[in-house]
């Protein structure tokens, strides 16, 4: 048996999607296992990049088999373009499975995304307006569609009324805005099943068998700790699990079978939307971080707000998910900066808070403490093993290690495959 899976540490935007692009070269199967549309990975492969929405970043290896699992959110439109738009980039799809269990998301679970953020006014999430949030709130409703229902003509136009019929007198008599015509909705979607069904398959049984096969498997999560729904900065969270757990149940593969989890963090801090953030900079140094990363959001183009390294964080992580390792990204980043600062942790009211706070009251509140360490003041995107790094860039990632807990599994000092110093090999 060889597992191995890699989660957000932070935020999400850590990079993820090059990390497990760069794992897939050996794996024999990546599993995506919850979340939506909302997620973006963008993987560069020979400076093309690809950006990846619902599809697991995986796929751009012809061999290897990719499951989107049990957990997932499916938008047939969104992911019927996304292939489409592999292919017309020379992206080979032949052995793509999408689980019966996972949840689609209709035209109403939009609306309503759309339509909750204008009532909320500045109270509002912050959400991506793809409907996620409504169509998992659906699926715990239990009056969710699954992408099984929608294989089933008869089953599906069945739900499909209940629901239309549910939604519009929400729509009408609530939001005070039209509804949607159920003959329209049932046309385009019984349009969509029919392309999708070559994918369709009970994934949580082939997951399993994969792994009982001695295959390489490999686990992609989306999103990040700090958006869980149960761990994260609730509630400016997503609504999935993006967590070593939440990759069990989005898959179908119980946790004794899970090894090898890889945390990612990013060498600095990013969230979208609102929320506490005790090490943001507000200030050049943000502005700095935010031109230089190209922090913008690979969905929305969204600015990303950002801010120094919060150990705090990824420690809080790191207990969460368990992690055997840290995979260390975007240190390129860092390069002109004269000094570094590390958030070790927060003061609240004079005290040094112990354990990461759920009360946003006090996270708002919080100050955070630093650590200074000089910066290496040269490029490291050329350096291909650890030993090459600048003493100071060394040093950097080695205290993030010490401050965490969790030893180094890798480096990454730019966006290509080649840019990536791996220090423990995973498979």
């Amino acid at each position: 048996m060889a597992t191995a899976m890699v989660i957000g540490t932070q935020w999400g935007d850590e990079g993820k999607g090059k990390i497990v692009d760069y794992l897939a070269q050996k794996a024999d199967v990546v599993i995506r296992s919850q979340g939506g549309n909302n997620a973006g990975h963008t993987v560069v492969v020979d400076d093309k990049a690809f950006g990846l929405r619902l599809l697991p970043s995986g796929i751009l290896f012809s061999d290897k088999i990719c499951i989107i699992g049990s957990g997932v959110v499916i938008s047939p439109q969104v992911f019927l373009q996304e292939i489409e738009n592999m292919r017309s980039q020379g992206v080979k799809i032949s052995k793509l499975e999408i689980s019966t269990r996972a949840h689609v998301i209709m035209p109403y679970h939009v609306r309503i995304d759309e339509e909750d953020e204008k009532l909320k006014g500045d109270a509002k999430i912050g959400t991506t307006k793809n409907g996620i949030g409504p169509c998992y709130a659906d699926k715990i409703n239990r009056v969710g569609i699954r992408i099984g229902d929608l294989m089933d003509a008869g089953i599906f136009e069945e739900k499909l009324r209940m629901n239309i019929d549910l939604k519009n007198r929400l729509f009408e008599k609530y939001y005070g805005c039209q509804g949607l015509d159920y003959d329209a909705v049932l046309q385009e979607y019984l349009g969509y099943a029919e392309k999708l069904r070559p994918y369709v398959k009970d994934t949580d049984y082939s997951a399993n068998v994969y792994v009982t096969e001695g295959k390489k498997v490999l686990f992609e999560g989306a999103q990040a700790t700090m958006l869980d729904i149960d761990h994260g900065t609730y509630p400016f969270v997503t609504s999935s699990n993006p967590t070593a757990g939440g990759a069990c149940t989005g898959s179908g593969v119980g946790p004794r079978r899970m090894q090898n989890i890889v945390g990612v963090v990013k060498a600095y801090t990013t969230r979208v939307g609102a929320g506490p953030f005790p090490a943001e900079q507000d200030n050049a140094v943000g502005e700095y971080l935010r031109n230089t990363g190209h922090e913008f959001g690979t969905v929305t183009g969204r600015p990303r707000r950002c801010g120094w390294l919060d150990t705090a964080v990824v420690k809080y992580a790191a207990m969460l998910n368990s992690l055997d390792y840290l995979a260390i990204t975007r240190l390129d980043i860092l390069d002109d900066l004269d000094v570094i600062k590390i958030c070790t942790g927060y003061k609240y009211k004079g005290e040094m808070l112990q354990e990461y706070p759920a009360s946003l009251k006090i996270l708002e509140a919080a100050e955070p403490v630093y650590e200074e360490m000089p910066g290496w003041k040269t490029p490291v995107s050329a350096c291909r093993t650890y030993e090459e790094l600048p003493e100071a860039a060394r040093q950097y990632v080695e205290r993030i290690s010490e401050l965490v807990g969790v030893p180094l599994g890798i480096v990454s000092v730019g966006p290509n495959r080649k840019q990536t110093i791996i220090l423990k090999h995973i498979f």
